[in-house]
């Protein structure tokens, strides 16, 4: 597991977690500028999501808060983690409709991109689509197949969730749109995701399975969904099999120069 310097920060005994002032500035950096950048580029269920939670601006909104909107739409809610988790605990938590949030915000000398998943990509990137009853079962149904994988098993796994929730693109009546969640929470990557430069490929799960990527840089392939509730039909197919099946096949070739050490 990478390492971080990054440390969650503890709630008190109500539950409440006080962040200083220069933090809930750096939220408000981010979702300003960032729900700007999404308007005419999320999805709609997105966009629905982010108007049910009601995220406040001026400030990191307390986990609680969250976990009224998203109980009461598709009886999910947030858990607070580390700034880094096994992959064990993230199946665990996803298999019983949680969603890790590590409760640290990005330095404003890190505003532009974050190898670790904070507390604004997955509140401002993921919840909004967990009230979407899709998304939230295809989350759920991940969870206790990764639960049940082996740890190669969990390599394939990996790629379709990154190819997904992470940077998934879908088809909609108003054009081609973002809901993966680490491009609605990266300013670069969210008008470069539907420019001319990357390829858009029309979604294959095991397709998606054989395809390697990097961490640390805009993605060269995105796969693209026919609509939100493919994800759903997914969810109910045999993604195992699907899993032999990629793990038969290998991997693609990738698109990306190796990482230099």
């Amino acid at each position: 597991m990478t390492r971080t310097h990054y440390v969650a920060r503890e709630p008190n005994n109500s539950g409440f977690i006080d962040y200083p002032e220069v933090e809930h500035q750096v939220w408000n950096t981010l979702i300003t500028r960032q729900l700007k950048i999404i308007e005419d580029r999320a999805c709609q269920e997105y966009l629905d999501g982010i108007e049910q939670l009601d995220l406040p601006h001026e400030r990191i909104p307390q986990l609680g808060e969250i976990n009224q909107v998203l109980h009461a739409s598709t009886g999910w809610q947030v858990a607070r983690v580390p700034a880094l988790i096994p992959f064990q605990t993230f199946f665990e938590l996803l298999a019983n409709r949680q969603f890790p949030v590590a409760t640290f915000i990005r330095t404003p000398e890190e505003l532009d991109y974050l190898q670790e998943p904070d507390i604004f990509h997955e509140i401002f990137g993921h919840c909004p689509l967990l009230t979407n009853p899709w998304f939230a079962e295809f989350t759920h149904a991940y969870g206790k197949l990764g639960l049940a994988a082996s740890k190669e098993e969990r390599v394939y796994l990996a790629r379709l969730y990154w190819l997904t929730i992470e940077f998934g693109l879908v088809d909609t009546c108003q054009g081609r749109r973002i809901y993966g969640g680490g491009i609605l929470s990266s300013l670069r990557e969210s008008q470069y995701c539907l420019s001319n430069e990357p390829q858009q490929m029309i979604f294959d799960p095991i397709e998606a399975m054989r395809t390697p990527y990097r961490i640390d840089i805009l993605q060269p392939v995105y796969y693209v969904l026919p609509d939100l509730k493919r994800l759903f039909e997914l969810a109910h197919e045999d993604i195992m099999g699907m899993v032999q099946h990629a793990m038969r096949l290998g991997l693609h070739k990738p698109k990306f120069a190796p990482k230099v050490a």
